[in-house]
């Protein structure tokens, strides 16, 4: 076995020694060591093979994979212009916590700066972005192969350990630069048929990892207090699963809670159109909480930023693995998301009960007069995600894209008709639109016997097609995906640039904001394959999501993107005048 075909393989074994079982490979010359040893993995069963052509969506597709099971997804590229593409899925992983490993290939040493072929200096190309990166050292021949042996799998482990957020660190995305010398491909028999290439030695035994590592120990959890007027708001975090601790504590207590419209917990006694509420800012003047206790990082509503800034109120944050979030500057405390197990005994019934009562019939008012004016207004945005949302089933998985699409979910959706157990993902790391059909596609991989959905804007769409593309004998999930089909950027039309455009008609507004593409979303699922259909009735649309797809198919519904902004704004009157 040539130096390069052992690096590659014990790599690929000590990684699935360490749980990894999924990974994603784009093809290239300089990787063909690590793509036969994947290869030989994925017949073997050993993990699944993912093979994607297109390194932007090969590494969203690692990360929506990751993004429900934790697990780390070693995504592999060749050298130069590949590698940085993966760089927006990157940032992404970062900053929401997933953990998702990089493979690059590289060029040996004697060969960087020459000007050879596909080469660039990609040590630490991913700056800040990783959690930890190292260049291998170009493996030798085999008179060193034992020293060598130890030192792959030592170095695997540590990618596993800093990618999980084991070595004292959160998780995220690392990256292992691995430079190949020629030859790339495997030694072949007499017969012309490749050697075996899975190694049976050279790790610990009985199948166990290099290195084992233990859950970080905690610091002593603080102990949240019983503040009876406590207002939870709960943002996105790292884990969908984690969003379960948070809403039982605020249940424990009794606090009302508001939550954006992501994570894994049964959102029954989540206050019905709370998002919506906090835009009626007399009523919240007049029950104004003592405290606000934050979970995670809300970053859709600018009702929720809004409550943050108010002076007369004490902004406490529960923190998952060391996410920072305090952009108004008026955190007074920080909890570790641990201590929202240790603190039930002392919050429990802490609330005051005839303010918490006050806040639940404001929300049950908000989802009888707002809930009907929503229902009225298709084919709004906020009527196709409220469609969307209540019809999918108990258990299901759902992606939201990160512009307009989040934005009506969290506004027109009564968190109370969800069905139980679904979990709802999106990109809220940084909140671009970029990659997003690839993270469904991998985030319904992960949960291949769940339902699984995802709904996003036509220019998200469009701006990531290249998620469709799906090799024949591929992996391919169930997944309906429901594009809002409004031409175009919507979420501007909400914004500061829609407010001075007016009616959204403005030519001028249209080019630089509006920005309609034209695309026939029918075309270009033509052009890959999947199958399309326009639906223009709500309860069609309900009957669409609720049936079960084979495969990968899209709804599309059109609607007025200029009328967006002013029914908006009707619903924030909508609410000040029902709670008056």
């Amino acid at each position: 076995m040539n130096p390069s075909i052992a690096c590659a393989t014990t790599l690929i074994d000590e990684l699935i020694r360490h749980g990894v079982t999924d990974a994603v490979l784009a093809p290239g010359s300089r990787s063909a060591p690590l793509a036969y040893a994947l290869q030989d993995a994925d017949r073997a069963g050993l993990l699944r093979l993912h093979v994607r052509v297109d390194e932007r969506s090969a590494a969203f597709l690692a990360l929506g994979l990751a993004k429900a099971s934790r697990v780390p997804v070693p995504v592999v590229v060749t050298s130069g212009t590949a590698v940085a593409n993966l760089h927006p899925a990157v940032l992404e992983a970062s900053h929401a916590q997933v953990p998702m490993m990089i493979l690059s290939a590289d060029r040996p040493p004697e060969l960087r700066g020459t000007g050879a072929n596909q080469s660039t200096d990609q040590v630490d190309i991913f700056g800040s972005a990783t959690r930890w990166s190292h260049d291998l050292g170009t493996p030798h021949e085999r008179d060193e192969r034992d020293a060598q042996n130890a030192v792959w799998r030592s170095v695997a482990s540590q990618a596993v350990g800093h990618a999980r957020g084991l070595l004292g660190g959160a998780p995220g995305p690392v990256h292992l630069n691995l430079p190949f010398r020629e030859p790339l491909v495997p030694q072949t028999s007499d017969h012309g048929q490749r050697a075996p290439r899975l190694v049976a030695n050279g790790g610990r035994p009985d199948g166990r990892p290099w290195t084992r590592f233990a859950a970080p120990a905690s610091a002593a959890a603080s102990t949240i207090r019983a503040v009876p007027r406590t207002l939870a708001v709960l943002g996105d975090v790292p884990d969908p699963a984690a969003a379960a601790q948070f809403a039982a504590l605020a249940d424990s207590a009794g606090w009302p809670l508001i939550a954006e419209p992501f994570g894994a917990f049964h959102r029954v006694r989540v206050l019905p159109h709370g998002p919506l509420l906090l835009h009626a800012q007399d009523w919240v003047d007049a029950h104004l909480p003592e405290r606000v206790l934050v979970g995670g990082r809300p970053t859709l509503d600018r009702g929720v930023a809004r409550l943050l800034r108010n002076p007369s109120v004490q902004v406490e944050l529960v923190s998952p693995s060391g996410l920072w979030s305090d952009p108004a500057h008026s955190l007074s405390a920080v909890h570790d998301w641990a201590a929202l197990e240790s603190s039930h005994d002392a919050v429990a019934s802490s609330v005051d009960r005839e303010w918490a009562a006050q806040w639940r019939a404001a929300g049950a008012t908000l989802a009888q007069v707002a809930g009907t004016v929503i229902d009225e207004s298709w084919p709004s945005g906020f009527t196709i995600a409220r469609a969307v949302v209540h019809a999918v089933p108990a258990g299901s998985g759902l992606f939201v894209g990160s512009s307009s699409a989040a934005r009506y979910l969290d506004l027109g959706r009564n968190s109370s008709l969800v069905s139980r157990d679904v979990v709802s993902v999106a990109n809220r790391g940084l909140a671009g639109i970029d990659g997003s059909i690839s993270t469904a596609v991998g985030f319904a991989l992960s949960r291949a016997d769940h339902p699984a959905y995802a709904l996003m804007g036509d220019l998200t769409f469009v701006h990531d097609a290249n998620g469709l593309l799906i090799g024949p004998g591929e992996p391919r999930p169930d997944l309906t995906i429901v594009v809002l089909g409004d031409d175009g950027g919507g979420i501007f039309g909400t914004l500061e640039p829609g407010a001075a455009d007016g009616a959204g008609l403005d030519p001028a507004y249209e080019r630089v904001f509006g920005t309609p593409t034209g695309v026939s979303i029918a075309g270009l699922c033509a052009a890959y394959g999947v199958p399309h259909e326009l639906v223009a009735d709500a309860r069609v649309l309900s009957e669409r999501v609720g049936s079960k797809a084979k495969g990968i198919r899209v709804i599309e519904v059109h609607l007025d993107r200029s009328r967006q902004r002013a029914f908006q704004e009707r619903l924030f009157a909508l609410a000040g005048e029902a709670l008056t």
